[in-house]
């Protein structure tokens, strides 16, 4: 398949060639822009040296209509009007937040653009209420809406226990803390390395991050029932990654060997999702680079609570790997094609 990148110069249209240099199915066609157009890309991402030499252009439905799938790294908002001017059996994969929420009032809260409607979400091991999963819902499709980074650490984490029945879902509290890379590329000055080396501050406190409706939509997938969750996101001093630390009420009648099992079960198989043994916790340098997230589940009977911590890489399993993972699955192909399940330490 040929497949064009738009938005290639930002953060996620960077790692979105990372994987698909590696992909056996895919010629990497056209690499758009806006300000970066003209530019060559080895100037912008150095690192993709087999590309280096290919010049961004503009960003036009004209220079990727005649490519078999479309990869989406715009800002929030975005997405819409490109998609319109489409044709209907392209593959889109977008990996703004466009076209994730089924609800408009919940979009009409958090953006500020008009709502689009929703496409088929791509986190393929969520665990949903009927025993069912995601993956089912992305074979073959034509449009995919991939997760934001921090849903998809806080529903892996919270899902299977939710899904299953031992946790209670009107009580979920979570604090994630994440690398600067998943403000994009931008300058801002709060992520000056100045600002941000040897500090950790919040951000979106009050419930306000806009990720907040989809961790809901998710987890209420999950539970079968409407969800409320108290997100509070953190920023660290670090490029990459996200550990999510979520606590919920164990449900009356839960135990330890019961909590365990249900996320056991529900990653049994995974590749790419990873229940760690008893006693291990998830660090983000273990996933650095990696399609791999990394679970450890624990609970608390002193205060009748249960924790969930789940580490990832934003810009991979959070972004770009999640956006390769759902190509993989709407083609037709082994779903871990072109995705590294080991991270890069040291």
């Amino acid at each position: 398949m040929r497949a064009a990148v738009v938005g290639a110069s930002g953060y996620a249209g960077g790692e979105i060639l990372r994987l698909l240099i590696e992909h056996p199915g895919i010629e990497i066609g056209a690499l758009t822009a806006a300000s970066s157009a003209g530019t060559p890309l080895g100037r912008i991402h150095p690192h993709l040296v087999p590309l280096a030499d290919r010049t961004v252009v503009e960003t036009t439905p004209e220079a990727v209509t005649d490519h078999d799938v479309v990869f989406l790294a715009l800002p929030h908002g975005h997405s819409a009007a490109l998609v319109d001017r489409l044709p209907a059996d392209v593959l889109v994969i977008d990996c703004g937040a466009d076209f994730r929420l089924a609800d408009d009032a919940a979009w009409t809260a958090y953006y500020d653009t008009p709502y689009a409607g929703q496409w088929p979400y791509g986190l393929p091991e969520l665990a949903l209420a009927d025993g069912g999963v995601q993956r089912t819902r992305l074979l073959g499709a034509r449009r995919i809406a991939v997760p934001g980074c921090y849903p998809t650490a806080v529903s892996l984490a919270l899902a299977p226990g939710l899904a299953a029945g031992v946790l209670e879902p009107d009580d979920l509290t979570v604090v994630a803390a994440s690398g600067t890379s998943g403000a994009g590329k931008g300058l801002k000055a709060h992520l000056l390395g100045s600002e941000v080396m040897g500090a950790m501050s919040p951000y979106g406190v009050g419930g306000v991050h806009r990720h907040t409706p989809e961790i809901e939509q998710n987890l209420s997938l999950a539970a079968g029932a409407d969800v409320r969750v108290s997100f509070t996101p953190t920023l660290a001093p670090m490029p990459r990654g996200i550990l999510a630390t979520c606590t919920a009420r164990l449900a009356s009648g839960a135990g330890v060997e019961q909590v365990r099992a249900a996320w056991e079960q529900r990653y049994a198989g995974e590749t790419f999702v990873h229940l760690l043994p008893e006693g291990v916790w998830p660090s983000t340098a273990s996933v650095v680079g990696s399609n791999s997230a990394l679970i450890q589940v624990a609970v608390d009977d002193r205060v009748g609570r249960v924790i969930a911590i789940a580490a990832i890489d934003n810009l991979t399993k959070g972004t770009a790997g999640a956006a390769v993972q759902c190509l993989n699955l709407a083609a037709g192909w082994d779903e871990t094609i072109g995705l590294p399940v080991a991270g890069v330490a040291p």
